[in-house]
């Protein structure tokens, strides 16, 4: 017999109302003024390589800071929270803690993927940072779920590696790949049964410039729910998928249009797909017209707040009004479910696009089979 699947509440509330997702982790973070040692710690201090653009880290180091600005986004009407969980894989890490081969005359290659896969360290690191991420989410959603009477949710945030699948990074030998596939999917793997076992509502494969990096995550959350239970019980998390494109529309790595990445990615059917991070929502509007015009699942859209301006208070272009400005406008033509900010975008800007959104009719599709 086949069981009835049953539909998760935020399918049920992005079909009613536009939903609300918070804004930059790392933005905001700045906004607190930490230094390399405030990221150290007692734990970490002795590290040979800088950590303060390991904004993961702060999740173990600076907990309170991470639980704040979570409970600021939620505040401000943030409807889903992301996991600070950006780079929290074995991969992504070894940035941080392993010595770069290449400076010592060799190079990054699968062999030395596969150590940094079977280091102990790294996967108890990478492991212990995602579960504690979504821990942490998980207790303020709740909180600030219950306080305001109004369901929040946890979306695991899995991010795109700092390692491409599509591309070589050298220009005489283009067949040439520095990791594997089944790497990436096994790192994978671990961040996403971390995520779920810290209390994770929805899986959030996100920033995607590389498109068969996210094949490698999506592969690894079909595995992880057919290996531990989850499709005999009924009970997977729902996806969510966002990419990143350039002035062209492209995928930036993969080069795919946004028809093309939604062709590569809808057999998972996933909750929503949508674009964030990229150009900021004026140049980023014809491309996401165009995939709520070929998608028939729910639109999310988080766009950087503008382009890069280092004289901007946040780093960004764009204030709390011009955010609010273009996702009411997006609102408004019936392109979106989903509406928050990425990179520039602190929880005064996610308050402004959520009030700007509010009373705005969601933009309809078909309910998950």
């Amino acid at each position: 017999m086949t069981k009835a699947r049953q539909y998760h509440p935020l399918e049920t509330i992005l079909k009613d109302r536009i939903a609300v997702i918070d804004g930059a982790m790392g933005t905001t973070i700045r906004t607190y003024g930490m230094k390399e040692a405030d990221i150290r710690g007692e734990r970490f201090k002795s590290s040979s390589k800088d950590l303060l653009n390991n904004g993961d880290l702060f999740s173990l180091t600076q907990p309170k800071m991470i639980c704040d600005i979570h409970r600021r986004f939620l505040e401000a009407g943030a409807d889903i929270i992301e996991t600070n969980t950006f780079g929290a894989t074995s991969i992504t890490q070894s940035e941080f803690f392993v010595d770069d081969p290449r400076e010592h005359g060799g190079r990054k290659d699968p062999e030395f993927y596969q150590k940094i896969i079977d280091d102990a360290m790294l996967c108890d690191l990478a492991w212990e940072i995602n579960d504690n991420s979504a821990r942490q989410c998980r207790e303020w959603a709740d909180r600030v779920g219950n306080e305001t009477g109004r369901q929040r949710f946890v979306a695991g945030a899995i991010g795109p590696l700092t390692v491409s699948l599509s591309n070589s990074p050298d220009a005489d030998d283009a067949g040439f790949r520095v990791v594997t596939f089944d790497q990436v999917k096994t790192a994978y793997k671990q961040q996403v049964r971390a995520l779920i076992n810290g209390g994770s509502d929805l899986l959030l494969v996100e920033t995607i410039f590389d498109t068969l990096n996210a094949k490698a995550a999506l592969v690894a959350i079909r595995e992880v729910f057919d290996e531990d239970g989850f499709a005999d019980n009924n009970t997977e998390l729902p996806i969510m998928i966002s990419a990143a494109v350039g002035r062209g529309g492209e995928t930036l790595i993969s080069a795919q249009t946004t028809e093309a990445f939604w062709n590569a990615v809808q057999h998972v059917r996933p909750l929503s797909v949508g674009l964030n991070c990229s150009l900021g929502p004026n140049l980023m509007y014809p491309f996401l017209a165009e995939l709520a015009e070929k998608a028939d699942v729910a639109i999310s859209c988080y766009p950087n707040a503008g382009l890069p301006n280092p004289l901007s208070p946040t780093g960004f272009d764009l204030g709390p009004p011009d955010m609010a400005r273009y996702l009411g406008k997006f609102a408004d033509d019936g392109l979106i479910n989903i509406a928050g900010g990425c990179c520039g975008n602190t929880p005064e800007h996610i308050a402004a696009i959520a009030e700007a959104v509010k009373g705005k009719a969601p933009r309809k599709f078909e309910t998950r089979r």
